[in-house]
C-alpha cells in the first residue's frame, strides 16, 4: 500500500484533480507502479491500474497475485476507497486468475491496516477472458 501512495504522488490530473496510484505484485515479487495521466482530450487519459499492468507486459511480466489502489482529489484532507474502473478490471481479466487474484483499496496514508480486500471475481462477476475464447 506504501507503493501505491508513492505512486500517486506522480499523478498528472489537472481536469479531474482526482489522483490514483497503484501498486501491482508479479508473481516474481517485483512491484510495479502506476498513477493515472489525464489528456485534454480525456479518451486518451491512462488509470493508475492500467498503467501498472502495461509497463510490467512492456517488460516480461504477465503473472500477477495483487493490486493495492489508492485514490482522492488532491486537495483532499482524508482519501476514500477508489475501486477500479470497468476497463481496468477487463485489463486485470487478461493476465490475472480472478479466483485468486487480490485487490486491496486503502484510504490511509497512514494506516496501511485500514483497507478493503476484494478477488478479481468479487468486482468482476462473470468476467469475459482469455480462457472464453478457447
Amino acid at each position: 500500500m506504501q507503493k501505491a501512495f508513492e505512486a500517486q504522488e506522480n499523478c498528472y490530473t489537472p481536469y479531474s484533480n482526482f489522483n490514483v496510484g497503484a501498486a501491482l505484485l508479479g508473481t516474481n515479487g517485483k512491484i510495479y507502479q502506476g498513477c493515472n495521466i489525464e489528456n485534454a482530450s480525456f479518451t486518451p487519459t491512462n488509470c493508475a491500474e492500467r498503467t501498472a499492468f502495461f509497463k510490467a507486459v512492456s517488460e516480461g511480466q504477465r503473472t500477477f497475485s495483487a493490486i493495492a489502489i489508492v485514490g482522492n482529489k488532491s486537495d483532499a484532507t482524508e482519501g476514500e476507497y477508489c475501486s477500479p474502473c470497468g476497463v481496468c478490471r477487463q485489463v486485470m481479466m487478461e493476465f490475472c486468475n480472478p479466483k485468486e487474484f487480490k485487490i486491496y483499496l486503502a484510504k490511509d496514508r497512514n494506516n496501511y491496516s485500514d483497507y478493503i480486500e476484494y478477488t478479481l471475481e468479487e468486482i468482476l462477476p462473470l468476467g469475459f477472458g482469455p480462457n472464453n475464447l478457447k
